[in-house]
């Protein structure tokens, strides 16, 4: 083989080498893979959005053609940090779906007629496709795919996007092998995989050079800015750089004028000369900062982007060599950079890997273009792939972590994790702490919450940053007076049994507290005794010339779900004069960063009990949030850290709320501050749950919100229920006027009446339905349709889209007799155990589950699961054992999330639990994580005040 190899190389190669359109990084690692491979004497063609000069600054060479053409869009981005989730799907459907056919019609014919020996992809999915049609092997060389990136934008915008995302996947299923670079994502549509060093461009020029040429004194401090864009109207000034400091500003707009401590560079200037020769660099993360940063040691200050989830990966690599400071938005745009800039040049970043991964990738290339096979024979990897397409992001959210995570994002990972998850090793007395008021209850996650606290508290003493510390412990260590009382509340999750979405409706809902909670601490203090972080401390300097309350929240556990780990505002920003500023003003507030957006159902508490109940907050807040509720899995994470937040916040300041008109209150904050419609279930069930015992209640609780929701399935299916309950109630006022008014009895005229003024559609019996009105409701019908002929929908929380097509039948069927089932299910628990009764409830449980899939609100991976209950359940094993599951469900909001299954309190439950979840793990090559057990409402737990001992009472 080495020999055929050997003969081969003497003929110069043809190959295609298609990059996305989504920014300069992708195209500045391909230009270092072509360069080599343009040197060993082989032709290639780039198929290529982004400017020439990406290309011909770095190769001159007659073998290097590009060819301008747009066959993804990646992300549409509204500015330089935010990505628009919904118009990246559209503008990926109207470049790369809809002209499908043509697209891969032109490639095939291109492809054949350059005689392409190899197709590279970085990471267009479609060129794989191309590439097999044509007949020709196709790899791809990249740190992060589109469908990965996407799945997570589809749970947003809905599941009409679904078809994108597997569309993408099986693109990427024609590649023969992946050529994966450092700081990567998991990429499940990949069947093999090989690992390169990092593609860093080489340097041309001395850092004395470009100093020289840019009139920079060796003395000087430099800072290059490199955002590929600036926020529209923002401009940079001169007070933004400290004393001492320039900056060179990559990709600035010529029209604008800078500061003279702002160096414009062109806009052909060759980059990683510059990032050698800076002391840190300012900008946000993409690969080709990322790894020129971390090639030449360069401290790296960046500003979080949302929703664009290669990020997270980088951001964990770039700080586990410690190579990395986060700067929150508004300190980038209010010029706060001081202490920033400082903290990074303090840094020593120490990646020691290699950076000849173009070199690399392209001898594999090569070797692949002369027949060498690099795929092993394993089993294609798709059907695994359907849960991490459509759940997306997601899926990552639980303690189980899947296959193809980074070692160092594992080892990150890890230090998160194993505060909340292995409560059990921490049952002994957390000694640190005097528990002044309360009782942990023996509840093992309290217990390691008090010793993450201790843990914390011990960092703050050694006054030291060690070298697997973690960020976010850094910013908690100095959080707290550690000698003061500091208030601790428990929240809960839950499991929506029965009722789930059509609370709404006013249905009945029976939900249980799980074992999983969310922990809030809490200290107040006079402003003069607030700890302040560098950032925070310099902001405030400059904006009061007074002490002034502030609050600091940090989140522990933030890098597990993207979003920033910490949030601090002034108090006085929720004040309009003597009053609290108005629900909608707050939600432009926290809307102004989505990275922090998650900070509102924290701090939103705080602006709730000022408007509901007159509290003056005079002092300083800091608050901790440790949850073990795992994110997006339809166990209502926001509601146990709304009831978590302000259980705590109530203890700190001496208020008496009881437990239900706290979950109310809790309410408000999600409707009002957060802007996401709900129900009260969910914090009732936080707040008032009993452990092991179902609470039932009837949700007809409307929040007077409107708030656009459009665009989601939840919204979409809740305003097609509304739609349905108005076209119920003018048929049946139609019906109690019309000519056949003659013929019914005044009962029957009552009945119409009555139904013509429906509040809540579980108020309708099933028989009435099916036998009056199921022939009146569309299967669907378009927003401006339906406004046209009757108005409105009467939902003052949700806005009709007039562009969208509603489902109606389906969603107006579901409440109706979502409330029959809960009825009939709470009536059989009270009945005698038995198969009969335990077959019955399972089967109301069924018919929700598919209830729910005929809205629009199921998934794949639930789908499955469900699907596993039920040949567990009817197993021929199963049936001679007597069975011990009996039903499952969906839970929540639908789309995605969590199963909730009904068997027999025996061992063998938890056997056949365990096998569903290998099989499901065989089949996808997921673990999805079990919830088991039950615990206390934040009522019952009520709140600890605990106070740190002083070194000699720990001695």
């Amino acid at each position: 083989m080495e020999g055929i190899v050997s003969s081969k190389q003497q003929q110069p190669l043809v190959f295609a080498y298609y990059v996305t359109g989504h920014g300069f990084g992708h195209a500045t690692r391909v230009v270092e893979v072509v360069r080599h491979l343009i040197l060993e004497g082989h032709t290639v063609h780039v198929v290529t959005a982004a400017p020439d000069f990406v290309y011909t600054s770095a190769i001159q060479s007659p073998r290097l053609f590009l060819r301008k053409e747009l066959l993804d869009c990646g992300a549409v981005q509204c500015d330089a940090l935010t990505v628009d989730r919904i118009a990246s799907l559209e503008k990926y459907s109207e470049t790369a779906v809809i002209p499908r056919e043509t697209i891969l019609a032109t490639e095939v014919k291109w492809l054949q007629s350059i005689k392409a020996d190899l197709v590279v992809s970085d990471v267009v999915p479609v060129a794989c496709r191309a590439a097999a049609d044509a007949g020709i092997r196709s790899v791809c060389c990249t740190n992060f795919s589109w469908d990965f990136i996407y799945a997570e934008y589809v749970v947003d915008a809905g599941s009409q996007h679904r078809s994108i995302v597997l569309q993408i996947a099986e693109d990427y299923s024609h590649c023969e092998f992946l050529i994966r670079l450092p700081g990567y994502c998991p990429m499940p549509a990949f069947r093999d995989v090989l690992d390169v060093p990092l593609v860093v461009r080489g340097l041309h020029k001395s850092r004395a050079e470009v100093r020289k040429e840019l009139g920079v004194e060796e003395d000087m401090k430099l800072v290059i800015f490199n955002f590929g864009g600036q926020p529209a109207g923002w401009k940079l000034q001169e007070e933004f750089l400290p004393p001492g400091w320039k900056c060179v500003v990559c990709g600035g707009s010529d029209k604008e004028e800078y500061p003279p401590n702002f160096i414009k560079l062109p806009k052909d200037a060759y980059t990683p000369d510059v990032i050698a020769a800076s002391d840190c660099m300012l900008g946000k993360i993409g690969y080709g900062t990322f790894s020129e940063a971390m090639a030449y040691k360069l401290p790296f200050v960046f500003v979080r982007r949302d929703y664009f989830n290669e990020e997270l990966f980088l951001r964990n690599m770039l700080e586990h060599y410690h190579g990395g400071v986060e700067m929150i938005r508004r300190d980038l745009l209010t010029g706060c950079w001081q202490p920033y800039l400082e903290r990074a040049i303090r840094l020593k970043p120490c990646y020691d890997g290699g950076v000849n991964g173009g070199e690399v990738a392209a001898r594999i290339l090569r070797d692949t273009a002369l027949g060498k096979n690099h795929a092993s024979d394993k089993p294609c990897g798709a059907r695994r792939l359907r849960d991490a397409i459509v759940l997306g992001y997601q899926l990552q959210r639980v303690n189980n972590r899947i296959i193809g995570i980074p070692d160092w994002y594992n080892l990150e990972e890890s230090k998160l994790v194993g505060r909340s998850s292995e409560g059990s090793q921490f049952l002994r007395e957390v000694e640190d702490f005097e528990i002044l008021h309360g009782d942990p209850q023996g509840l093992p996650d309290t217990m390691a919450f008090l010793k993450s606290l201790a843990d914390i508290g011990a960092g703050h003493d050694s006054k030291k940053d060690t070298d697997d510390e973690v960020r976010e412990d850094l910013a908690a260590a100095g959080l707290f007076n550690w000698e003061e009382e500091i208030f601790v509340a428990r929240a809960p999750g839950r499991l929506d049994v029965l009722g789930g979405i059509a609370d709404y409706s006013g249905s009945l809902v029976l939900q249980m507290p799980i074992r999983e909670a969310c922990h809030v601490a809490v200290q107040k203090n006079h402003p003069s005794k607030q700890k302040l972080w560098k950032h925070a401390q310099a902001r405030h300097h400059a904006d009061h010339e007074k002490l002034a309350p502030i609050l600091e929240i940090v989140s522990l556990g933030s890098e597990l779900n993207n979003r920033g780990p910490t949030f601090d505002m002034d108090l006085s920003d929720f004040k309009d004069g003597e009053k609290p500023i108005s629900y909608e003003a707050a939600r432009k507030y926290f809307a102004k960063d989505p990275s922090q957006k998650w900070a509102a159902y924290v701090a939103g508490t705080i602006l709730v009990l000022m408007t509901e109940l007159g509290v003056c907050f005079e002092n300083s807040i800091s608050i901790l949030v440790s949850s073990g509720v795992p994110e997006g899995k339809g166990v209502s994470s926001s509601a146990a850290l709304e009831v978590a937040t302000m259980s705590a916040i109530a203890a700190a300041h001496g208020l008496n709320i009881p437990p239900r008109d706290l979950a109310l209150l809790c309410q408000k904050v999600e409707n009002h501050v957060v802007g996401a419609p709900c129900g009260v279930m969910d914090q009732m069930t936080s707040a008032c749950g009993e452990a092991n015992k179902l609470l039932a209640m009837v949700c007809q609780v409307n929040s007077g919100l409107r708030h656009s929701v459009g665009g989601s399935d939840y919204g979409s299916v809740r305003i097609g229920t509304y739609m349905g309950r108005k076209i119920i109630k003018s048929t049946a006022a139609g019906l109690s006027k019309g000519n056949n008014k003659d013929d019914m009895d005044k009962d029957g005229i009552e009945l119409l009446n009555n139904e013509a003024s429906l509040d809540y559609l579980c108020n309708l019996p099933p028989h009435r339905y099916e036998g009056v009105y199921v022939d009146k409701l569309p299967e669907t019908v378009a927003g401006e349709e339906f406004i046209r002929k009757y108005v409105n929908h009467e939902d003052s929380v949700t806005t009709i889209d007039p562009k969208h097509i509603y489902a109606v039948k389906a969603p107006t069927r579901h409440p109706v007799y979502e409330n029959f089932r809960v009825e009939a299910f709470k009536a059989l628990l009270t009945a005698a155990t038995s198969d009969g009764q335990l077959s019955a409830l399972g089967e109301l449980m069924y018919q929700c589950h598919y209830s729910y899939g005929a809205c629009g609100l199921g998934s794949d991976g639930t789908d499955r699961l469900v699907e596993l209950v039920q040949e567990m359940q009817h197993s021929k094993a199963s049936k001679s054992e007597n069975g011990t599951l009996y039903g499952a469900k969906i839970t929540g909001g639908g789309s995605g999330g969590t199963v909730c299954v009904i068997g027999k309190n025996f061992v063998g439950s938890n056997e056949q639990i365990l096998e569903i979840q290998r099989r499901y793990h065989v089949a996808t090559g997921f673990k999805p994580y079990v919830f088991e057990g039950s615990s206390p409402g934040a009522g019952k737990f009520g709140y600890l005040k605990i106070r740190r001992r002083n070194a000699t009472e720990r001695t």
